[in-house]
């Protein structure tokens, strides 16, 4: 079926569904990653967003029933150069797009994405709009305007867990199972889900951890009952501004129990140091970003998915010092105050997907509880 894309600025690339129909708009963002779509378009961090992943050819392995880092896909729509329509693979359970098409998601086949991609680093991340109803730009570049922009929008009310739940992972992993890493007998963690990876709940469960998930707005008093060893803010979509109605909740558990921040909690606890928050111009996306950490000197390749960041423009507040920095752009990528009991990164130290030079960071959090 024929379909067009349309950003707001009106640049416009046609293209044919492989799932889905009928009309969607959200952020158009890019990924780099040359594996783990399956993984990407079910992270809740791309809530509201179309992801336009630049390697090529995607879909050829299909999906599983392993990979998924949420109970569904979360993105608006996805955009690829070549889509393959028969995939190969041990563990594939059917295509990417049949597992889209179940969910109602609209993906697009024969994008230029180089040169989408090329756009949208030249002039910024903007919304965009995909029909196959209607095929009209000018129209549809009038329609986008009524859309509403996602900054300043509290995405999170959209992918937290809405009642608290125990985590226990109940899927045998297909590739192995892996050694037991926990040092302590069984550490309470309470995840705060901002929009939580069932990857991040894997690798503390790994780590011999009982993981209680609570909703974004579960008050400070409610999680000191549950009388956890440590907590942690989880990743998740959009900008941090709005999420200001957790600063008190983040204010009154620093130094009472270990924190740890990833990504959207990273800068939650940012925000809550009295450290701005900036929208980058096109974020960072895929599993190839290098940054280094400034403790040990070691260059990590890693994960990330975020559009907005922690400004290193002013001084730190006193006791919280840089531990993190990318080396493509030096922007910050992780902040710690020991004296408060709380570290923090940017990046998805999880890796899923990605690569596994992150994951002693949770080895960190477990070794303060």
């Amino acid at each position: 079926m024929d379909a067009l894309l349309v950003l707001e600025d009106g640049f416009t690339q046609k293209g044919k569904t492989f799932s889905g129909s009928g009309e969607t708009c959200g952020e158009v963002v890019f990924n780099t990653a040359m594996a783990g779509y399956q993984e990407a378009v079910t992270d809740p961090s791309y809530h509201g967003q179309i992801i336009t992943f630049t390697y090529p050819h995607i879909g050829n392995y299909g999906c599983n029933l392993f990979d998924n880092e949420s109970a569904m896909p979360r993105v608006k729509g996805v955009l690829v150069k070549d889509y393959c329509s028969r995939p190969d693979h041990w563990l594939s359970k059917e295509s990417l797009g049949n597992f889209l098409d179940r969910h109602g998601i609209i993906g697009l086949e024969g994008i230029d994405t180089r040169s989408l991609t090329l756009h949208l680093r030249q002039v910024g991340t903007m919304k965009g709009i995909i029909s196959t109803d209607n095929l009209n730009p000018k129209e549809l570049k009038d329609k986008l305007r009524q859309y509403p922009s996602l900054e300043g929008e509290d995405l999170v009310k959209h992918v937290t867990t809405e009642k608290t739940y125990g985590w226990k992972d109940n899927m045998d992993s297909p590739y192995g199972d892996k050694p037991s890493l926990k040092k302590h007998s069984f550490p309470h963690v309470v995840v705060v889900d901002l929009g939580v990876k069932y990857s991040i709940l894997r690798a503390l469960t790994e780590r011999g951890c009982r993981v209680t998930v609570v909703p974004a707005g579960t008050l400070a008093e409610d999680i000191k009952a549950l009388e956890p060893a440590g907590i942690l803010f989880s990743n998740g979509p959009g900008d941090p501004a709005p999420l200001d109605y957790l600063v008190p909740t983040v204010r009154s558990l620093l130094g009472w129990r270990p924190l740890m921040g990833i990504c959207l909690g990273h800068q939650v606890i940012g925000r809550t140091m009295g450290i701005d928050t900036f929208k980058m111009t096109f974020g960072h996306r895929g599993v190839n970003h290098p940054v280094k950490d400034l403790k040990t000197g070691r260059v990590l390749i890693s994960t990330q998915n975020h559009g907005f960041n922690l400004s290193n423009e002013k001084p730190l507040p006193e006791g919280t010092f840089i531990t993190h920095i990318n080396l493509n752009d030096n922007t910050l990528e992780g902040i710690e105050n020991p004296h408060w009991g709380f570290f923090s990164v940017q990046f998805h130290p999880e890796a899923g997907p990605g690569p596994n030079d992150c994951l002693y960071l949770f080895d960190q959090f477990t070794g303060m509880l």
